[in-house]
């Protein structure tokens, strides 16, 4: 691994992306699965996030299970870019914001917690930069759970979870909104956390185990910046087809060796008619290239046009919104 010298601190990133253990001291757990003590792993973890590495420690909430978000792009002029990708940055809705290579080059995540707050997001950007903004709303995803491998090719990602939105109960909101912000790199961080809320830690932990259980939470572990771990040639391929045809190419993209993501959106007609997408993270444009080659050749994608667009800069990569900034406070 390129940016990773340290076999530690490639283990530490390796082997804890999801499954963060849900109890009083994590970090002793994941110290005594690395031969190091609860002191060290927080500092590892404490040094990689100060030097960009990582995130957060945290959650990922499953899309739709208990708040709102859409895909969104915008055609800014070359000349205003930066101006335009910076009041996109300042919606606390808009927790991922990308510059890609197409005439749509600023490709930003709305999130927020119903759909009403995220269609003020969006109306909000068209109005502030007198821009149309596409709004690619998720139909159903077929693989939405990236991780990373550290060591090797293969990616260690499990199948898709159902998930019990009925295993909501009071305050889990509030919970959620701060496990995707991220935990506190303590010896107790659950606690502190439970702190934090008012609440008590056994509490805390039980609500944390109930909705990972029940697919709310997606994914619980280390949250890595895959740019700054190598992963610099990412492509978001888009691809026209008949919506009949997902059914059979989404599952074969999705598990398809290189390919991340994979989801169907809605398109927009007349302007933006892809239906199924997917995400290559690669280490360069020749591996990505290669990955694409071989979807390309999937019987289940035949004679499906598609176009390749590459991520060239990463303006905002946050935790999404559950809850109001001011129910949060």
């Amino acid at each position: 691994m390129q940016h990773i010298t340290d076999p530690l601190d490639c283990r530490l990133l390796d082997e804890f992306q999801r499954d963060f253990p849900i109890t009083d001291h994590p970090f002793e757990v994941l110290g005594a699965a690395l031969g190091l003590d609860e002191a060290e792993v927080i500092d590892r973890l404490t040094r990689m996030r100060a030097t960009g590495r990582i995130t957060r420690v945290g959650a990922t909430i499953a899309p739709g299970a208990v708040s709102a978000s859409t895909l969104a792009a915008v055609a800014a002029p070359e000349e205003q870019l930066e101006e335009i990708a910076a009041l996109i940055d300042a919606e606390p809705g808009v927790n991922h914001n990308y510059q890609r290579e197409d005439t749509w080059n600023l490709w930003f995540v709305a999130t927020g917690p119903d759909r009403v707050h995220v269609n003020d997001t969006l109306a909000r950007i068209a109005r502030r930069t007198g821009l149309r903004v596409l709004d690619l709303r998720l139909v159903r995803p077929f693989n939405v759970d990236l991780g990373f491998r550290m060591s090797g090719n293969s990616r260690n990602v499990p199948g898709p979870r159902k998930v019990d939105r009925s295993a909501m109960r009071d305050g889990d909101r509030a919970l959620l909104q701060a496990l995707s912000s991220g935990l506190e790199l303590v010896a107790e961080p659950y606690t502190a956390l439970a702190r934090s809320m008012n609440r008590s830690t056994p509490e805390v932990l039980a609500r944390i185990k109930a909705l990972h259980d029940a697919g709310i939470i997606s994914r619980l572990g280390v949250i890595v910046r895959h740019r700054a771990l190598g992963w610099s040639a990412n492509a978001m391929v888009v691809w026209d087809m008949p919506a009949s045809q997902i059914d059979t190419a989404g599952p074969a993209l999705a598990a398809h060796p290189g390919v991340t993501l994979c989801y169907e959106r809605n398109p927009v007609e007349d302007v933006w008619p892809y239906r199924l997408y997917s995400m290559i993270h690669a280490r360069s444009r020749s591996e990505a290239q290669e990955v694409l080659s071989g979807a390309v050749a999937l019987p289940e994608l035949a004679g499906a046009r598609h176009k390749v667009l590459f991520s060239t800069r990463c303006f905002k990569q946050t935790g999404a919104l559950i809850q109001p900034k001011e129910a949060a406070a």
